[in-house]
């Protein structure tokens, strides 16, 4: 197989944890981040370019995480990496619940996969990008695609693809200030009860199928969550009024995305707009400025042009 000189991987934006589902379930949205990897004739290892909105932001030498998990894939392959010219194109907000990171991660590996030759299964690089991560519910969904319920066992992971009904609209509200996931961490408890976590798996249960199904109760009850959500509400400025005019204009539920800040509501076609209008009006009269998008699911995961 004749090896490129050139890809470039298109990744999409992830919703993580989902209510119930802590650090295993995570679903793939309809928000791109790109990544081009050229092999360049040069003596410097690594030119980075970025655009896109937040593009000042990026960083544009090694330290930048693209290019580090290029460089872990090579490493993990014993093989010296090629000099690159990388361009990044961003459409996923960075630091905001949306994984940004994840796409990074998830580029870097595709693309140097693809550029020495695919040696790596998909599996493979799948389970690099959790180890960079740390955790699988940003990055499984980043590279398959759809909605992914992630399971340890003493093997490795058990992937579970979770339908998600044609009807959920996922909406997304993401404001104007950030929220590390670091910071969100900190505010959680190290030890939780036992009523807590008899309450997630049964919550979690139902809401898978919930989205399978698209049955609203089964949405809203299933959403609820005693892990993470209840420490991480008080961060997020204006929480129980998006909240409320969410529900108000028809939205199953809302929950923090990932880590936060943005705000995830589940909703169907048909009240979609009005949540996304009710949620931006909520947030605005906190004095908070948002950019709420009804979107859609992203079947494909990391895709190679």
């Amino acid at each position: 197989m004749t090896t490129p000189s050139s890809i470039t991987v298109t990744v999409p934006a992830t919703t993580a944890n989902i209510g119930p589902g802590f650090d295993c379930l995570g679903a793939a949205l309809s928000l791109y981040n790109r990544f081009k990897f050229s092999i360049a004739d040069s003596a410097t290892e690594v030119k980075i370019t970025v655009t896109g909105k937040e593009a000042p932001r990026v960083s544009t030498d090694k330290s930048n995480l693209a290019y580090q998990a290029f460089i872990k894939l090579y490493e993990n392959i014993n093989q010296t990496p090629p000099s690159v010219l990388l361009e990044i194109d961003l459409g996923v907000p960075l630091a905001r619940g949306l994984g940004s990171s994840a796409t990074a991660i998830v580029g870097g590996l595709v693309g140097a996969n693809q550029l020495a030759g695919a040696p790596l299964s998909q599996t493979e690089v799948m389970n690099l990008a959790i180890a960079i991560e740390g955790h699988p519910d940003n990055v499984v969904p980043a590279l398959l695609g759809g909605c992914r319920l992630t399971a340890s066992t003493p093997t490795g992971w058990e992937i579970c693809d979770i339908p998600w009904h044609s009807d959920i609209v996922p909406v997304v509200a993401i404001p104007n200030f950030e929220l590390s996931t670091a910071e969100a961490r900190q505010v959680l408890p190290t030890e939780y009860s036992r009523a807590d976590a008899i309450f997630n798996s049964a919550h979690l249960g139902i809401l898978l199928r919930g989205l399978e199904t698209g049955r609203g109760e089964w949405l809203q009850a299933g959403m609820q969550d005693k892990i993470h959500q209840p420490y991480r509400q008080s961060l997020i400025k204006g929480y129980e009024s998006v909240r409320s005019a969410a529900l108000n204009a028809g939205a199953y539920e809302m929950v923090i995305s990932g880590a936060g800040p943005t705000l995830l509501a589940l909703t169907n076609s048909f009240t979609s707009s009005t949540v996304v209008t009710a949620m931006t009006e909520a947030w605005k009269n906190q004095g908070v400025v948002t950019e709420v998008q009804a979107l859609e699911i992203d079947t494909r995961g990391a895709v190679c042009s």
